[in-house]
């Protein structure tokens, strides 16, 4: 094949990750290799709940795509369907504008979405944690609470405002939690007779938290969690939210104006435009990750029912750890395919879990090795720092955390919550997808319009 056109979908852990094996093993020039992406940079969203509490600054997470990949051409959009049958991915650029961008061999790997419930509410009055924006914006947001709560002599609107609620005990809920408990304490180091009315809470539908870290490190982080002042609260979810008010499912209503929802992530729609078997709304894919049926197209992440060759469970889990490793395995097989050679399976060994919960505290489980205290911390942040795939990133992760363990932080809002609305993560994630049978419509046509223009080239 002549100067193939390879597409990678996402700007995530697979995404970037797929597109810089492909150019090591491809030499420049040798193939036409694009991007889709809705924004030019990587977000290392482990290390959001730093960015939330002050810890680490935006730009630490950010990684410019333009610095991480050198042949790659950035498509900016959504892609919002995929036409197999033409081999299109349709695209919705920022101006709304949908184009076609041809593909020989794509990789999907678009991540996945917040997943919400039909909670009276949830999405009018809930904050996200899963985006750079929403990070920058829960921060101020906390902090804004506070400032308020000391500016008023309502003793009714101080409890409501300083209320805090996360929903999810994995590890962004957790992580949010304590990480943003720290940056109330620092703020309440001016205001302190807010100290007796700051209240955390976390909850969460089972029956413990982090359960990938085992039951011994699960109670620890328990303890941990409850050391710091936060109630925790398992086996209750939330039953109605209001802009003062949670009730939840064991019947409280607690007068709150701030409840952050972390409660897992649902597959990007994306993967429906396919037509192809789904399981729990992940594409079904081969063990080398091809997609039946098209052989072009291969699929990982959040966006794959991977399955688990080295594992205990069926298919992998759809963790930045698998991604990063399986965005290797699916670039060395589209090289493979266009090449004629054999492709090869996914394995992979669960490598294990960091938890970094601000301060000192820390849990760890590599391999088969659990970690609690500085050896937690050190092997959590030595983690973090190695993951991260870019030099300036590093950089700036390991300056951040040097500036604030000497001489400490500012407790200070950007401004990005003036407004007092919640950023419902539905609105920040909304896109219009396209449903299979549109897909090949929409692609044809756009297809059409494209050799009407240009050509058949």
């Amino acid at each position: 094949m002549a100067r193939p056109r390879i597409v990678v979908v996402g700007a995530g852990f697979g995404g970037i990750h797929a597109l810089r094996r492909l150019e090591r093993r491809i030499p420049p020039g040798a193939a036409d290799i694009a991007l889709i992406a809705p924004h030019d940079y990587m977000l290392y969203s482990p290390l959001l709940p730093q960015v939330a509490s002050g810890l680490l600054t935006p730009q630490s997470v950010a990684m410019s795509v333009h610095r991480l990949t050198r042949e790659t051409r950035l498509v900016p959009g959504h892609a919002v369907g995929v036409d197999t049958d033409d081999r299109v991915v349709v695209v919705c650029r920022p101006t709304g504008e949908l184009i076609p961008v041809r593909y020989d061999r794509l990789v999907l790997a678009p991540g996945g979405l917040t997943r919400a419930f039909d909670i009276p509410g949830l999405t009018e009055h809930a904050y996200g944690a899963k985006t750079l924006a929403e990070a920058v914006l829960l921060r101020d947001h906390v902090l804004a609470q506070l400032e308020l709560a000391n500016d008023t002599a309502d003793p009714i609107e101080r409890e409501e405002r300083c209320r805090f609620i996360v929903v999810g005990g994995g590890y962004t809920g957790v992580e949010t939690a304590a990480s943003l408990m720290r940056l109330c304490e620092e703020a309440a180091k001016r205001y302190p007779e807010l100290r007796s009315v700051i209240r955390w809470h976390l909850v969460d539908i089972a029956p413990k938290v982090l359960p990938e870290l085992g039951d011994r490190l699960g109670r620890k982080a328990l303890d941990l969690l409850r050391h710091l002042g936060i109630e925790v609260k398992l086996k209750v979810s939330v039953r109605e939210v209001t802009a003062d008010k949670v009730v939840l499912t064991d019947g409280r209503a607690l007068p709150c104006r701030t409840l952050i929802w972390t409660a897992g992530v649902t597959p990007s729609p994306l993967v429906e435009t396919l037509g192809r078997p789904t399981r729990h709304g992940r594409l079904e894919v081969e063990a080398d990750l091809r997609v039946p049926g098209v052989p072009e197209v291969f699929a990982l992440g959040d966006a794959a029912a991977v399955p688990n060759l080295s594992g205990d469970t069926p298919y992998c889990p759809p963790t930045a750890q698998y991604a990063t490793r399986q965005a290797v395995t699916a670039a060395d097989n589209v090289v493979a395919s266009i090449l004629g050679r054999p492709l090869r399976e996914f394995r992979h060994r669960d490598l294990g879990l960091v938890v970094d919960l601000s301060g000192r505290d820390a849990l760890a489980r590599v391999l088969d090795l659990e970690l609690t205290g500085l050896p937690a911390l050190g092997a959590t942040r030595g983690y973090h720092l190695m993951a991260v795939p870019s030099p300036n990133a590093r950089a700036r992760i390991l300056a951040n955390w040097g500036i604030r363990a000497l001489i400490g932080g500012d407790v200070s809002r950007m401004g990005f919550a003036d407004d007092g609305r919640p950023s419902s993560f539905v609105a920040n994630e909304a896109v219009g997808y396209l449903d299979a049978e549109s897909a090949g419509r929409e692609g044809a046509r756009l297809l059409e319009n494209l050799r009407a223009r240009y050509g058949e080239g």
